[in-house]
């Protein structure tokens, strides 16, 4: 899947457009597979992707949220590829309220990709994280996330550009 989300800016949370507030965020992990009603659901609440098909081509998918808060601001699908040491992002995807120059929050699109970055040093990919841009988005994640091109659509952050977005995100890490 070609990723098309836009990075409006790294905030060391997310931020409250109208407001300028810094808001504390957390992630978790999706225990329980999302259905094909469950992402029909989620499509009529205005998500753009069918979340059931990253479960099952054996993407984990995980949920931002603000901290004390139950509403999803944004969800990324990704799959630890070990014997390659990275891993691959198949869906990022900030929250309808979320989306474009006018949504709620600004830094969920940068937010989602630290947690890819995050993880992936977690479980020993250190920091590396590949994924499919849509064309007219690679200079954007280059400029942007730092990503780097495998070739014209394919790019890949590495463990340099990983730690700037984990350390802006994940301070205590």
């Amino acid at each position: 899947m070609e990723i098309d989300i836009q990075i409006d800016s790294l905030t060391n949370c997310l931020e409250n457009r109208e407001t300028g507030e810094i808001c504390d965020t957390e992630f978790r992990l999706v225990a329980k597979t999302i259905s094909k009603a469950d992402a029909l659901a989620l499509q009529k609440q205005g998500w753009k992707f069918d979340w059931s098909i990253p479960h099952k081509n054996g993407c984990e998918i995980y949920e931002l949220l603000l901290k004390d808060d139950s509403s999803v601001q944004g969800m990324i699908a990704l799959k630890h590829i070990r014997e390659q040491y990275y891993t691959y992002v198949d869906i990022v995807e900030a929250g309808p309220v979320n989306v474009g120059h006018n949504g709620k929050f600004k830094g969920v699109g940068a937010h989602l990709f630290a947690i890819a970055c995050k993880l992936s040093w977690d479980v020993g990919n250190e920091g590396y994280v590949q994924f499919k841009a849509k064309s007219n988005l690679v200079e954007h994640y280059r400029e942007t996330l730092g990503a780097q091109n495998i070739d014209a659509q394919n790019m890949f952050i590495d463990s340099y550009s990983a730690l700037k977005l984990i350390k802006t995100y994940f301070p205590e890490a």
